[in-house]
């Protein structure tokens, strides 16, 4: 059975009651004091999910603030982080931590924890969008317990900036984006996979900005170095130079230490089958892509990088016991 991710909208209710039940659903992993500019004409929408001991959240609406305490703190603190990336609009961020208070964009991250006061500011930005400007984000809550590296290192970036357009945080985000677009589909086990995924991903993308790597557990370190290596595989499947060698190189490991990272990480399955595998699928895809109707089969296998048109037959018809002719044919 998929998982079935909670999900709130301005569709049914809007106004004040759009707002309670937003807040509802936003307080069932973060405790925490949220008001609005817009609570009369209050339009929103939240996904949350379950993987695992981690939750997802996907949300837009018009403004909001989210505010910590001590006093709530004192009360009752879970002990949980609280990961936020912008997708659309704008905030200010204050915290306890070092990072004092800082302006959030699109495309960044910022991290605050359950165990320290917080105060944070969210709000479309004017003139942008069709209608009323909302803000839009994604972010994840999990226990402190789920990250390997200390809290008290992990203070050292609460209400920090974080970018999550180069290196693991780009990783980061684009897993996310993936992620939350694939919800519906996953089954439990998945899930809770990925979830561990997630946890592996912000660990890393944390010691980076800690320069602290060798901190983490090598099992925490394998599994986002795989992460990462399939999505530079992805990224670069229209480069016919994409050979285990290259993928090597750019991630500053020896080959054979990258053979066997990947083979024993991927049921034995080696680097350049995978990529082999990732390029007919994207082929696969292409020729039935009626955007792509006009564009010759040997075109479409060049931009996946098997420029030899007829190796990459012999290939498309081995993987699928059907020529690239005859699928985009029948398919079509």
């Amino acid at each position: 059975m998929p998982v079935t991710p909670e999900t709130a909208g301005s569709d049914v209710l809007d106004g004040v009651e759009c707002f309670e039940h937003w807040r509802e659903v936003m307080g069932r992993t973060r405790a925490a004091e949220m008001t609005s500019d817009h609570v009369t004409t209050f339009s929103a929408t939240v996904r949350q999910a379950r993987l695992g001991p981690v939750a997802v959240l996907r949300t837009a609406f018009p403004s909001i603030r989210v505010r910590r305490t001590e006093r709530m703190i004192r009360r009752c603190d879970d002990e949980l982080y609280h990961l936020t990336m912008l997708t659309a609009g704008h905030g200010t961020v204050a915290s306890a931590g070092p990072g004092g208070t800082q302006r959030l964009t699109p495309g960044h991250f910022h991290l605050v924890t359950s165990s320290q006061p917080y105060d944070s500011w969210f709000a479309g930005t004017p003139g942008t969008g069709v209608g009323h400007p909302r803000a839009e984000g994604i972010g994840i809550d999990l226990p402190v317990s789920a990250l390997p590296i200390p809290a008290h290192r992990v203070r050292h970036l609460l209400g920090r900036v974080l970018s999550g357009q180069q290196g693991t945080g780009a990783v980061l985000a684009a897993f996310l984006l993936t992620l939350d677009r694939q919800l519906p589909a996953l089954r439990p086990a998945e899930a809770t996979r990925l979830g561990a995924v997630a946890a592996d991903l912000l660990s890393a993308c944390l010691a980076r900005e800690l320069d602290a790597e060798d901190a983490l557990p090598e099992q925490t370190r394998h599994r986002a170095m795989l992460h990462d290596v399939r999505a530079f595989v992805r990224r670069h499947l229209h480069d016919p130079g994409l050979t285990p060698a290259k993928v090597a190189a750019a991630h500053h490991v020896s080959v054979s230490y990258l053979h066997r990272l990947f083979t024993s990480g991927s049921q034995g399955t080696t680097l350049a089958a995978y990529i082999r595998r990732q390029r007919l699928a994207k082929a696969y895809r292409d020729l039935v892509d009626p955007a792509l109707g006009a564009l010759p089969i040997h075109a479409v296998a060049a931009r996946c990088g098997m420029p030899r048109p007829s190796a990459f037959t012999r290939a498309f018809k081995a993987a699928y016991g059907i020529s690239p002719s005859d699928h985009r044919h029948y398919c079509r």
